[in-house]
């Protein structure tokens, strides 16, 4: 993605910066997706049969506006988790290619992937409980709703009303789910590229990183929805009688599969994955044009 060059030139604040940012702006943009996905894994009844018919439901009801509930919970994810990701790996990568006097291989690269998105999903987790918490409020009775006004808002009133642990409920699954997805991302993704490459069709440019994200997108969400949605249920999961909803990830499963089918572990596949694809894509894009506005700079000044 970049050249030896431009690190270099660009200090390791400026790009795990950009990194966050290109990762918010790309958020302004599949936000309802992440809304419509949220929804549709928290429905345990069969009254929204698609996607599309979700969307319609929450044009109808809650208009426009309702479409990006939670677009505040979404930006401070990306701020905490993607720029921690980003700086976790980069560190991570410089020091084994000091060590060992070259770039690490495939294996390894996945290996510090799955490691950094850990350390991002825990870092992450109390914007993505708000996330979660302020996408659901939408479909629940008027008199059960939280009403959170902003990600801080929800963040305030989860700690006095809850405690500030609350902040990490369901961080064990969605740092395992960050790892899952990490690791099938930079797996999947090398070899699409391989693949697409070999064929002649392809060249180095946006038309096969597009493609080949758009692949490994389809793969990464197939094997981490089923993560997902537990994180997503005990995210969202009140107490009832001094008792949690539920007892942990293993109960989530269960009770899923028991009371809705084995394949409501995938509900709310098209929407995640029309947003895991395009995130993707245009976080590189947004990427790619704010190291080169900030190098035209710095080449203008020197």
């Amino acid at each position: 993605m970049s050249t030896n060059q431009n690190a270099v030139s660009m200090p390791n604040y400026i790009k795990f910066a950009f990194g966050g940012v290109s990762g918010m702006a790309a958020t302004c943009f599949v936000q309802p997706l992440d809304l419509i996905k949220n929804r549709m894994q928290l429905s345990k009844t069969k009254e929204h049969k698609t996607s599309f018919h979700m969307a319609k439901a929450i044009l109808k009801s809650e208009g426009v506006i309702g479409i990006y509930s939670g677009l505040s919970a979404g930006l401070l994810r990306q701020a905490t988790y993607t720029t921690t990701r980003l700086g976790v790996y980069t560190w991570l990568f410089g020091v084994y290619s000091k060590e060992s006097g070259s770039n690490p291989g495939f294996f390894v690269k996945a290996g510090l992937g799955m490691f950094a998105g850990c350390c991002g999903a825990f870092v992450g987790n109390p914007a993505e409980l708000a996330l979660v918490r302020m996408t659901a409020d939408g479909r629940l009775p008027a008199a059960e709703r939280r009403n959170y006004r902003s990600v801080f808002h929800a963040l305030i009133k989860i700690i006095t009303e809850e405690g500030v642990l609350t902040l990490w409920r369901g961080a064990i699954p969605t740092m395992g789910r960050a790892m899952v997805v990490n690791g099938a991302q930079l797996a999947s993704y090398s070899q699409a590229k391989e693949i697409l490459l070999g064929t002649g069709y392809f060249k180095e440019n946006i038309t096969l990183h597009f493609t080949g994200s758009m692949i490994s997108g389809l793969i990464s969400t197939a094997a981490s929805m089923p993560v997902d949605i537990v994180k997503t249920r005990i995210q969202n999961m009140k107490t009832i009688d001094g008792k949690p909803e539920f007892k942990g990830a293993l109960d989530v499963l269960a009770k899923v599969v028991k009371n809705e089918g084995f394949f409501a572990l995938w509900k709310g596949f098209f929407p995640y994955y029309a947003r895991l694809g395009p995130h993707t894509v245009l976080t590189f894009i947004f990427l790619e044009q704010l190291n080169a506005t900030y190098l035209k700079m710095a080449k203008t000044e020197s």
